[in-house]
């Protein structure tokens, strides 16, 4: 990794703006922050006003300019951070003159991987970076916010420590006698490795919560044709995204819409109605919303309460739904939520046990570590090698240091410590410019 090349981006988002950020990195940047800012001499870690000029000295802009000395930097190397106005034209001539200084535009991802090279974070923290760029509600937020402060980093470093330190004392049993070792070695090791494989299969377990936080709850509108799923998606989301017509079978592909229920970001669809039809299109539809329901955190069975109900037995992610209210004079079924799409009726109760549901579901997922697409690979591998390593013959601690070795390896790979550059390149081209 060069960190002498300079490098720059705007790590602020494109588009009219009151501030615009830049950030330059490289090695001994001191004398370029004096020339931009026109001083003779600054302190690092201080905010100066300035005129940023061009090469002909005609000012580009009026700016805030701060220095960050090696190693007190994001990246580990001096850093510079530009506050200018955020017009595009401002931007591209203070880039111009960037460019003339030998600098070049960043990669994306090219700052956090200077971070990486230089101690600054892991993978592990780097993964929460990324998923808190894309945080769009507040329980994604708290969520990758704690992965890039080093929760994850903290638990993933414990695990590795303590499955090196069991397979050294697997492996000295063999070329050590009883009275050189610590008491009960070789019990302490084995429950010291059945405690991290539960841990780990517990964290394996909650990988779908965990994923519908980060990515969204995946909750579907599922049931016949004709009883109100359109109307109530609508209704749900306060808008007229899906057709509404009396005619059975209109709704014949997944129609889906984001939003934020209670903190939680909730991706809903609505499907085709269920039932036996010869029409090739319904048919696609109805194949689609079978696809829909088994990808499903959650579904919201929707019933015509303007009809005779046969109740449905449902299974935990379900949430029964008797729609039409308005048209129902006795709503005795129990533990249905009844609503009328027409008249916006009981949407709100319906929202809050949703949210209910979710929060059920995201149960206790802060005190574990945030798996994601990157870890679960490396997770399981490491969970089966821990196996592996319990099912190992009374005795044969050559072959439990082996795997719990292999296990730590893994564990490795997440933080980044032990890594292949395609691991690296996967993780870090999640970013953006200035990141």
């Amino acid at each position: 990794m060069n960190n002498k090349e300079t490098i720059f981006a705007l790590s602020s988002g494109y588009g009219k703006a009151g501030v615009a950020v830049i950030r330059i990195s490289g090695d001994n940047l001191y004398n370029l922050f004096l020339k931009i800012t026109n001083r003779k001499s600054a302190d690092a870690r201080h905010a100066y006003f300035a005129n940023i000029r061009d090469t002909d000295n005609s000012i580009i802009d009026q700016i805030i300019g701060t220095y960050f000395a090696a190693p007190a930097s994001f990246t580990g190397t001096d850093m510079i951070e530009i506050y200018s106005h955020g017009a595009s034209a401002v931007i591209d001539k203070i880039f111009e003159y960037l460019y003339s200084t030998g600098a070049r535009m960043a990669e994306p991802g090219e700052f956090s991987k200077r971070a990486f090279y230089n101690g600054k974070m892991n993978l592990a923290d780097i993964d929460g970076l990324a998923a808190l760029l894309d945080a769009q509600t507040d329980a994604q937020r708290k969520s990758a916010l704690t992965s890039m402060m080093g929760g994850d980093s903290k638990i993933y470093d414990a695990w590795r420590k303590q499955m090196i330190e069991i397979s050294a004392y697997a492996a000295a049993t063999l070329d050590y006698s009883e009275d050189e070792l610590p008491a009960n070695i070789e019990e302490t090791i084995r429950k010291k490795t059945e405690k991290l494989y539960k841990e780990i299969k517990n964290a394996l377990s909650r990988y779908a919560a965990v994923r519908a936080i980060r990515n969204g709850f995946n909750i579907t509108l599922a049931g016949d044709t004709n009883v109100g799923k359109s109307s109530l998606f609508n209704a749900i989301l306060g808008a007229n995204r899906a057709i509404v017509s009396d005619i059975p079978g209109t709704t014949r592909d997944i129609v889906s819409a984001s939003m934020d229920i209670g903190g939680y970001l909730v991706n809903l669809s609505d499907t085709a109605g269920l039932r036996d039809t010869k029409d090739k299109i319904e048919k696609m539809g109805i194949e689609r919303t079978q696809s829909e329901i088994e990808n499903a955190n959650l579904i919201l069975r929707v019933l015509d309460g303007s009809k005779k109900i046969k109740t449905p037995k449902l299974s935990d992610n379900e949430i029964l739904i008797i729609n039409k209210s308005d048209l129902i004079k006795n709503k005795n079924i129990p533990d249905a939520i009844y609503v009328s799409a027409k008249n916006g009726e009981g949407i709100d109760k319906l929202l809050i046990i949703i949210k209910e549901k979710i929060i059920h579901l995201t149960a206790n997922t802060e005190s574990i570590v945030a798996v994601n697409a990157r870890t679960l690979t490396l997770l399981t591998d490491t969970a089966t090698e821990l196996e592996k390593a319990l099912s190992a013959p009374d005795g044969n601690y050559d072959v439990f240091s082996e795997h719990t070795r292999h296990a730590a390896d893994n564990i490795g790979k997440i933080l980044g410590t032990i890594t292949a550059n395609e691991v690296m390149d996967a993780t870090f081209n999640q970013l953006c410019l200035g990141k």
